[in-house]
């Protein structure tokens, strides 16, 4: 599909990062943007920064792990602006599981899957039937990851396993939408091809208490900033690709219908030809190795 003005994008997690990224891109194209996130203070000041660019938005603040916020969501997108044209699922949070696998609490998992996985599953039923029902070009984009999306990194495991559980999600999506004969495509979004400096880091500033640690981490809690900083020290330079440049390959990836939203990578070429290559073989995951903890 090509972005025109007046059409009508929704962003989840578009308080920040990558999804103000995305929007503010939407925005620039003379789309009409519906900011949903979380976190209510920078929801506002994120649509006041897209008002005073001259963009048309609505802003609702939105708990993607309940059916009937995005349900909400939805209703008051079709209300405001009468269609929605692009459907961004992206909010996500790191789970802050420590330890071995077996050693998590259940509730890390409950509220990393919560998030990852039935936000987008939420996203796509409240907003796919009817943007099918519009009849007009759509397209939506889910934000998976290298880390689970390619190749798992196991100490970060409940993320990778939700985030492989959205490519599974949007490759079933894209066959149903093709089997419908839809004007809807579908893609997945593996942002990068570096770091990014995004909220995800500091994810437990919005744990719900439903979902709250039952124990004190072993650790704190490390800011992104910290990471680079030990990084550095270990004598390894860290790259970081700036949220605008993923917004902009977001944009023309819809616009050329490309499913694998996943830019050029040697790393990830070779994470994707070792594992591919493993399963062929039926050998032993041996790219995993270089992760695997003392």
């Amino acid at each position: 599909m090509k972005l025109e003005a007046g059409q009508v994008a929704v962003v989840t997690g578009a308080a920040s990062g990558i999804g103000l990224a995305m929007a503010r891109r939407f925005a620039a194209a003379g789309l009409k943007v519906v900011l949903a996130d979380v976190e209510e203070g920078a929801l506002e000041k994120a649509a006041a920064s897209l008002r005073e660019e001259g963009a048309e938005v609505l802003a609702r603040v939105v708990d993607v792990s309940e059916r009937d916020s995005v349900i909400a969501l939805a209703d008051a997108a079709y209300d405001t602006f009468g269609a929605v044209h692009v459907l961004c699922n992206n909010a996500g949070v790191g789970s802050g599981a420590e330890g071995r696998m077996w050693q998590h609490e259940p509730n890390d998992w409950k509220w990393a899957f919560s998030v990852n996985v039935w936000g987008v599953f939420h996203g796509i039923q409240a907003f796919v039937p009817r943007m099918i029902e519009g009849g007009r070009p759509g397209h939506v984009v889910n934000t998976s990851s290298g880390d689970g999306g390619i190749a798992p990194l196991p100490t970060a495991s409940v993320y990778a396993v939700t985030k492989a559980a959205v490519v599974t999600m949007t490759e079933s999506l894209y066959a149903h939408l093709k089997a419908e004969g839809a004007q809807v495509g579908a893609s997945v979004l593996f942002p990068g091809p570096h770091m990014l400096r995004t909220g995800l880091w500091e994810s437990h500033r919005n744990r719900p208490e439903r979902f709250a640690k039952e124990r004190p981490r072993k650790t704190p809690y490390r800011s992104l900033d910290q990471w680079e900083s030990a990084m550095k020290e270990a004598g390894q330079e860290v790259q970081f690709t700036p949220v605008e440049e993923v917004a902009d390959f977001v944009a023309e990836c819809i616009e050329a219908g490309s499913f694998w939203m996943m830019p050029a990578s040697e790393h990830s070429d070779r994470q994707i030809k070792a594992r591919s290559q493993s399963m062929l073989d039926r050998a032993n995951p041996a790219y995993l190795e270089s992760f695997i903890l003392d």
